[in-house]
């Protein structure tokens, strides 16, 4: 099944990580899905002598108190999985089989856990957005919080996988996150029950008479056909003004983001660009749309939990039209990664090859989208259902024409 996932056409991901726990990220994050590749034949370099992983292999197998407790297929995946943690690098990271079944369930959009993403932020895991009316939102968990330790364990050098396979979990049972929060003066243990989780990724509604208040949750695989429903009502409505809400939004597919940015933009405007780093030249991603809203006044709504495709689209929109970013700072989640299947079929490597930039040729990674306009939201506005954020994109749309 894993296998059928990865063959075909190439598709680039853009997640952090949504577990069921969260979802995948891999803020969310660029991933190459689809390149079925096998393991080549590459001599290692002279310099690099592999007898001493044989030697430590044998040893183990000579002096381990308890032998038969030496599992061979676990030290193999043990230390592919050293190799690539070795590299330093938080989104490049080897996946065995259970793990690599699990991230093609986070790629349905239906799985059992928490519903909160994830990523790997300053050197810690760092709550990327939690999805709407999911346990974890329900149990208070915010964009920026910071998952000290995961049922009692300490998550510095964490992996984003590693976290992945902690929190994930079945319906109905319990795991505790601490979080520690800007602002407060110690962390909180909280408790939350796992429940399948089913994201929606569109909602529309008409507000001040004008004006279409859209919501997009993620850039997952339904959005290009549910975009287009919503897009049909709101040509027949009233709507003559969009604000669009990218908060709390981990990313997805590049391939649909680049189709939703065809709605807005006109068609051969530069969406986002895929820069590899070296002397492989830079790679333009243009809309090719219909481009029916492109004359729409427009406000976009970010956060700390808008990343990956969503910073794509929320940049291609400034770059290209001057359109307003109302909120918070963005995530930062903009590498590629491109996921390569290995020998056996059933696992493989998601190795990062390159980094986002938006038509302008500002870099997203790390850096993120710096809002226009800053409103932040503080805990008591959260608590009294107040959000001065979408207040103030409202303030702004009514004024233009």
């Amino acid at each position: 099944m894993l296998q059928n996932m990865f063959s075909g056409e190439k598709r680039k991901i853009i997640y952090p990580f949504v577990l069921a726990a969260l979802f995948f990220v891999t803020f969310g994050a660029g991933f190459f899905v689809g390149k079925n590749q096998v393991v080549c034949n590459v001599c290692a370099p002279e310099a690099v002598n592999f007898s001493l992983f044989w030697d430590a292999y044998n040893k183990l197998h000579q002096s381990f108190i308890n032998p038969t407790d030496i599992n061979d297929q676990k030290i193999i995946y043990g230390a592919i999985s050293g190799m690539t943690k070795s590299l330093g690098d938080p989104h490049t990271s080897f996946f065995e089989p259970t793990q690599a079944k699990m991230f093609q369930q986070d790629l349905s959009g239906s799985f059992e856990g928490i519903g909160v993403e994830v990523g790997i932020k300053k050197d810690q895991l760092t709550v990327v957005a939690p999805l709407k009316g999911t346990p974890g939102e329900r149990a208070g968990l915010k964009a920026g919080d910071v998952i000290v330790k995961i049922n009692g364990k300490s998550t510095i050098d964490i992996t984003t996988d590693e976290a992945v396979n902690m929190i994930r979990g079945k319906k109905g049972t319990q795991v505790t996150l601490t979080i520690f929060r800007e602002g407060w003066k110690d962390t909180k243990d909280i408790i939350i029950t796992r429940d399948t989780i089913k994201i929606d990724s569109i909602t529309w509604e008409l507000k001040e008479g004008d004006i279409a208040y859209i919501q997009i949750y993620q850039f997952g695989q339904s959005l290009s056909y549910d975009f287009k429903k919503t897009a049909q009502q709101i040509l027949v409505s009233p709507a003559r003004k969009i604000v669009l809400d990218l908060r709390n939004n981990p990313g997805g597919y590049l391939e649909v983001s680049q189709d939703i940015a065809g709605w807005f933009l006109q068609k051969g405007q530069v969406i986002t660009i895929e820069d590899f780093g070296s002397d492989e030249p830079q790679k333009e991603y243009k809309a090719q749309g219909n481009a029916v809203f492109a004359n729409y006044p427009i406000v976009v709504l970010i956060n700390k939990g808008s990343a990956s495709a969503s910073e794509i689209l929320a940049g291609a929109l400034r770059d290209n039209r001057n359109i307003k970013l109302v909120g918070e700072k963005s995530f930062g989640k903009g590498s590629v990664q491109e996921v390569i299947t290995l020998q056996d079929g059933a696992s493989f490597l998601k190795v990062t090859v390159a980094k986002w930039l938006t038509p302008n040729g500002k870099s997203i990674s790390e850096v993120g989208l710096e809002p226009d306009i800053k409103i932040e939201i503080s805990e008591e506005d959260s608590e009294a259902n107040k959000d001065l954020q979408l207040e103030k994109a409202l303030e702004i749309i009514k004024e233009l024409k």
